[in-house]
């Protein structure tokens, strides 16, 4: 009991001490060698600057537009994994027909798509989506249909000799077998969805936080750059926080959820 309830607060503590440690070692030695703030700037420079920032309406602008394009790309993302990970666990001839092409669509590095999609779709915000749901989709699709063919078949066995409809056994014996995986896809996919929106702006547009990460750049504005990648961690911890705590609501009986917590079972 008392092991647990350590685990339970290293978790809390362990990782705000480690980075505060590694923010004092960052600024001491910085300050000691005279590094120039133009190739690394002290924390405390950065914590100044993203304060600054913060207080600029500006950013918020920037940052909301990067969080819509996020959210609406991750939740196609999770629509069309879904749909077509059913369908093709569920559809033999089709899985062995389409597979391989999803497959070979995911081993390509999608960053090299980013500019066809700016054309095709153009600078704005629909460019940006597109690049999200692409990346977040394939890692959501691929655990959804292995979830789907990881059904025990003893457990149909037993569902049918029990005479449930089919109703039953989707809502009690497939969505639970599926959700694990189901989650553990989203929780790949929705960081793969920021860093998809990031790039986007990075690479073709003139809003949210990756074009601000540009043209922090482009003032040679090193505080501001770290500042910025600041902020965008901050808005990807809070997106993976999300996933994470849904994934503790709807399976709280899953082994990887009891891991979390520091239980054993």
């Amino acid at each position: 009991m008392r092991n647990s309830t350590l685990q339970k607060y290293l978790s809390w503590i362990g990782a705000p001490a480690v980075i505060v440690l590694l923010c004092l070692i960052w600024e001491v030695s910085v300050r000691v060698m005279e590094v120039s703030t133009l190739i690394l700037p002290p924390p405390s420079m950065i914590g100044n600057r993203l304060i600054e920032l913060v207080q600029e309406s500006d950013t918020w602008n920037h940052t909301m537009t990067t969080v819509t394009e996020v959210v609406i790309g991750f939740t196609l993302a999770v629509l069309l994994g879904v749909f077509f990970g059913v369908l093709l666990g569920k559809i033999v001839w089709l899985e062995l027909t389409l597979r391989p092409v999803f497959v070979l669509l995911y081993i390509i590095p999608n960053i090299a798509f980013v500019p066809l999609f700016v054309i095709w779709f153009g600078f704005g915000m629909g460019s940006k989506i597109v690049i999200a749901t692409v990346l977040a989709f394939f890692p959501i699709m691929l655990n959804v249909l292995l979830g789907v063919k990881s059904v025990d078949p003893g457990h149909r066995d037993v569902m049918s000799s029990l005479n449930a409809t089919k109703a039953q056994r989707f809502s009690n014996l497939e969505v639970r077998s599926v959700m694990p995986y189901l989650l553990a896809g989203m929780e790949t996919g929705v960081v793969l969805a920021v860093i998809g929106a990031i790039v986007g702006e990075y690479l073709g547009g003139n809003e949210g936080l990756g074009y601000l990460i540009v043209r922090t750049l482009n003032q040679m504005d090193a505080p501001g750059l770290f500042a910025v990648i600041v902020i965008l961690s901050v808005v990807g911890l809070i997106f993976y926080g999300m996933v994470f705590l849904l994934k503790r609501f709807l399976i709280p009986w899953h082994e990887s959820v009891y891991a979390s917590r520091g239980v054993s079972v």
